[in-house]
């Protein structure tokens, strides 16, 4: 038992001695069982300065040498992957076994006075930092990297560059990590610059207190960030406890840029494409979840507010949350919805967005169109899923003619590339706006379908219409009516061309000008009469609309007004993939004219360029009777145009009214065809 114990205390002794020396002896050997593990050159190094590799081996690998290098992969035209000087390497058993079976390396704790590393991913997803049967799996290029674990990390100066082909990211980034005698005196900086998803980048961090890459014991220590993507330009003052990952980052931010998207891109969330923006609140990261808390959004002139959460582990990333303010101005949206966007003023900084601000292009119509063609960008929709409520105090449409929503209230639900605003409720001219719309970008083409009902909308309110002299509205009374459309397409143009469905809308209570009625008739003698003693309101008593849509072209079945003096029809076309307007208007008088030159009224031409002209047969048939009359005798010239009013068309028009009146009221649904 003696000669036992005493051998096993020489060995013991022994051990410890040569764990002390750092097994000079095993240098070489120890360096190639790793490279073997990670089937990757690794080189151990001594110079003048440190002309030993000391090695020990209790509780887990440590390396102190003056060089230390992990090499790069066969593939890579790199020197390295990773080079430090001066340095002491830790590595545990278990970290090195799963890194060799493919997980990812992690490196329990590297102190160096310089650092230089290499890392770069290639388009099929095999990284630099793959080891073992890792390097023969490539990651998912859609998928963040993989990038080595550090316990701790200490560089007194580092570089480091990194590519990565998926990301479309070319960085390079100057950093050091100083651990001081106390907390409060170790500090992380790192200044990069470069390209990332074709937008060039810089960014600064910096913070105060110990921030290792990946800590051992979670402390938080204040963080400061400046970064510049492209257009956008984000700023932030807080805390945090991982430097590469913003480990539990907490709090202010300020974000701002020529779009939305531009935020969006980098972070890899599907953003709306918008005007110029900036946004401020509050940021916090718990594990991959990001929550936001935006106390001010400013988009062009609208401003917005909402707290969100972004959560990236789903399949497809999940955005929820809720989106408020107290205004909202179509048009700062505009190109997200396929319209022309504001114009962001020029700074002498967006010359470093150039490729940014591409992006942002306003949406034109192709020349001599007014409805815009900008597509969509359907694969956007697929990137991400979204479970947002939107309460809107005012949405302003845009017109100077239209009243506001006040308020709009929907959910949007945007889930596996199919967009719906569903429980849309919205309030303008003291009535409602309610129903649905969808927007499918799961083909090549979106599907957009519309069901929606309105019902109270007082004409006079929601429709300004200011005259001289407290002259009374052009129409008021209450309107109601519903539209179920369906339309396919890559852009609002070509969706509204190929619209089907159908429109029903009914007046009730309403009025309309007696100048504008006479007007429309030519009714010269009666016109200059109400000229004389001023226009009044023309108690409307039926008025019904039923508009069929197929292929863009929007044809009245029935479009009809009825009053006590006339009976106002409209019939014809108008081409939603054209353009093209051809409408005609006839008014059934029912009462005695003197001097009248009833004949139809057409609107012709395009959207962008409308012509009002009268039926130039009918009128030449009564001005020519009139001037043939009138060589015979004067008072007989006014003969073709006295206008003794016509009951049966008048009963017929106000029969139709009715009708149609009660078979509205019968059926309120419409239902719109299905799209092949």
């Amino acid at each position: 038992m003696r000669v036992i114990a005493a051998i096993a205390i020489v060995l013991l002794l022994a051990l410890g001695a040569c764990e002390a020396l750092g097994w000079p002896f095993l240098a070489a050997p120890m360096q190639q069982w790793i490279a073997k593990a990670l089937d990757r050159q690794v080189v151990f190094g001594a110079d003048a300065q440190n002309p030993r590799v000391a090695v020990r081996l209790l509780g887990s690998i440590r390396v102190d040498a003056a060089q230390i290098v992990i090499g790069a992969p066969r593939w890579s035209t790199e020197p390295h992957m990773l080079k430090a000087r001066d340095a002491r390497l830790t590595l545990g058993y278990a970290d090195l076994w799963r890194a060799s079976r493919g997980g990812p390396l992690r490196i329990r704790a590297l102190r160096a006075a310089e650092l230089d590393g290499r890392l770069e991913r290639q388009a099929d997803g095999q990284a630099s930092w793959q080891f073992g049967q890792a390097a023969t799996t490539p990651e998912a290029p859609t998928q963040p990297p993989q990038l080595p674990e550090f316990g701790l990390l200490q560089v007194d100066a580092g570089r480091v560059t990194y590519r990565d082909v998926p990301l479309a990211a070319d960085l390079e980034a100057d950093f050091s990590l100083i651990e001081g005698a106390t907390p409060a005196s170790s500090s992380f900086e790192l200044n990069g610059q470069g390209r990332y998803r074709q937008m060039p980048l810089t960014a600064r961090l910096k913070t105060s207190g110990v921030l290792p890459v990946v800590t051992e014991q979670a402390v938080s220590v204040p963080v400061f960030l400046d970064a510049r993507v492209g257009g956008a330009s984000v700023h932030f003052e807080g805390t945090a406890t991982d430097a590469l990952n913003l480990g539990a980052l907490k709090g202010r931010y300020t974000v701002q840029g020529p779009s939305l998207a531009a935020v969006g891109d980098p972070l890899r969330v599907t953003l709306p494409t918008t005007g110029p923006f900036r946004a401020q609140g509050l940021i916090a990261k718990e594990g991959v979840v990001w929550h936001v808390v935006s106390e001010q959004l400013q988009i062009g002139s609208s401003r917005l507010g909402g707290s969100f959460t972004y959560d990236p582990r789903p399949r497809v990333p999940l955005l929820s949350g809720r989106l408020s303010g107290a205004r909202l101005q179509l048009v700062d949206l505009g190109p997200a919805v396929g319209t022309r966007a504001p114009q962001a003023p020029e700074t002498p900084k967006v010359d470093a967005a150039k490729a940014d601000a591409e992006k942002v292009q306003t949406a034109k119509a192709a020349p001599g169109r007014v409805l815009p063609d900008r597509p969509f960008d359907l694969p956007a929709l697929r990137a991400m899923d979204a479970n947002v409520l939107v309460d809107i105090d005012n949405l302003d449409l845009g017109s100077s003619f239209l009243e506001p929503l006040k308020p709009l209230r929907t959910h949007l639900v945007l889930a596996d590339g199919v967009l719906t605003l569903r429980e849309l409720d919205a309030r303008t001219g003291q009535g409602q706006l309610a129903g649905m719309v969808r927007l499918d970008g799961r083909d090549a083409q979106a599907l957009w379908t519309a069901d929606l009902r309105w019902s109270g909308v007082r004409l006079e309110s929601w429709i300004h219409q200011a005259r001289a002299d407290n002259a009374p509205p052009y129409a008021s009374g209450r309107l109601s009516g519903q539209a179920r459309v369906t339309g396919q397409g890559k852009s609002t143009a070509a969706i509204l061309g190929s619209l089907r469905g159908g429109v029903r809308m009914q007046l009730v209570d309403g009025s309309i000008s007696h100048l504008a009625v006479e007007a429309a008739g030519l009714d010269l003698a009666q016109g200059l009469g109400i000229l004389i003693k001023g226009d009044d309101a023309l108690p409307v008593q039926c008025s019904a609309a039923d508009l069929v849509v197929d292929q863009g072209l929007l044809r009245p079945r029935v479009l009809v007004l009825d009053t006590r003096d006339s009976t106002l029809w409209i019939d014809g076309s108008l081409s939603l993939a054209s353009e093209a307007l051809d409408l005609r208007v006839v008014v059934t008088p029912k009462d005695f004219s003197p001097l009248a030159l009833r004949t139809p009224v057409h609107l012709r031409g395009t959207f962008a360029n409308p012509q009002v002209g009268l039926d130039k047969g009918k009128l030449g048939t009564r001005v020519g009777a009139a001037l043939l009359l009138g060589a015979i005798n004067p008072l007989a010239a006014l003969i073709p145009l006295v206008d003794v009013g016509n009951g049966d068309d008048a009963k017929r028009g106000s029969d139709d009214c009715a009708t149609l009146s009660r078979r509205l009221a019968q059926n309120p649904k419409l239902a719109a065809p299905r799209l092949k």
